[in-house]
């Protein structure tokens, strides 16, 4: 998968967003609007090609100034959103930078 066909997907109205992603969101203060948003202008950070339940990504995105994490595999038809945060240290230097561990 890739950000174009991620893109696809969700202008499309083809995601879905888990039951974890929802509270996370919350959690965050992140609305749907936003998430969705984040996913439309975002770029993959990272990719996991096999995390036991098939592939997934990290994709870093925008809602106006807000930086936001979205955590997304996919089905046949859909992207699915396993969760979502806004990164922040002590895990994150800035948005594009994972801190390494000593």
């Amino acid at each position: 998968m890739n950000i174009d066909t991620i893109r696809t997907r969700v202008e499309n109205g083809k995601w879905l967003i888990s039951h974890h992603a929802d509270q996370a969101a919350a959690d965050e203060d992140i609305s749907i609007a936003e998430i969705r948003s984040a996913l439309l202008n975002g770029e993959i950070l990272e990719y996991y090609p096999d995390t036991g339940r098939g592939e997934s990504c990290l994709i870093l995105g925008y809602a106006g100034n807000k930086p936001i994490h979205v955590v997304c595999g996919w089905r046949k038809d859909a992207v699915v959103i396993i969760t979502v945060y806004i990164p922040r240290p002590p895990k994150f230097v800035d948005p594009r930078t994972r801190r390494r561990s000593s």
